[in-house]
């Protein structure tokens, strides 16, 4: 599952190839699209959640409100199943999908970080990325990514620094779950289910807040 991005997108995996895989665009509620998600995919592939033995989770980077409802999701899902829980880079899953579209490397994939900025990385390929995710402004980026394809609703967002913006536009669970598999067989370590915000939240404690006593 994935809630990094406005899509909230879940899929299930049998080891081999992808079984059932639901998704819906809709930066706004998050919380509660992923549980109905979730019921869609296994009634599609008729299975019960206890057949899970498994949870993958897209870590981000992403904004803080979506990513966490995904994370917290699976972290719950882990603790009632007693499975293990995995952690992938959102915007590894976004080069994956874009790979096996046709795309070939190196290129970058660009998501919407909002506050006009984009969350960003560079690949050789679907499977290698360089370096670690960042967050900046499209105008900061353009001249260092000048040239190569950009994946990604970040992309699409700001032609004007990416000319060459490419779908898909947002992160697909069986992508996800498809990479994760295959690191999983090749004895690959997955990241821990922990966000990746880059940045602090939005909503803060104010620092000279003035405090009010009763008379």
């Amino acid at each position: 599952m994935d809630t990094a991005t406005p899509a909230v997108t879940v899929a299930l995996h049998d080891g081999d190839s992808v079984v059932a895989e639901t998704g819906q665009v809709d930066a706004r509620r998050h919380g509660e699209l992923l549980l109905p998600a979730v019921d869609r995919v296994l009634a599609e592939a008729g299975v019960k959640l206890d057949a899970v033995t498994g949870v993958v989770v897209g870590v981000g980077p992403g904004p803080y409100t979506g990513l966490r409802v995904g994370l917290v999701t699976a972290a719950t899902f882990g603790s009632a199943l007693s499975v293990p829980v995995h952690g992938l880079c959102t915007l590894d899953a976004l080069a994956y999908a874009a790979v096996r579209d046709g795309l070939e490397g190196p290129f970058a994939v660009a998501t919407d970080a909002r506050r006009k900025e984009v969350y960003w990385a560079r690949y050789e390929d679907g499977r290698t990325r360089e370096g670690e995710p960042g967050v900046d402004r499209p105008a900061d980026i353009a001249g260092p990514l000048a040239g190569l394809p950009v994946v990604g609703a970040g992309a699409l967002l700001y032609p004007e620094a990416f000319p060459d913006a490419r779908g898909p536009e947002h992160v697909s669970a069986g992508a996800l779950a498809a990479l994760a598999a295959e690191r999983l067989a090749a004895g690959a370590a997955l990241l821990p289910p922990q966000p990746l915000y880059l940045r602090r939240p939005d909503a803060q404690v104010p620092k000279n807040y003035k405090v009010v006593t009763p008379k």
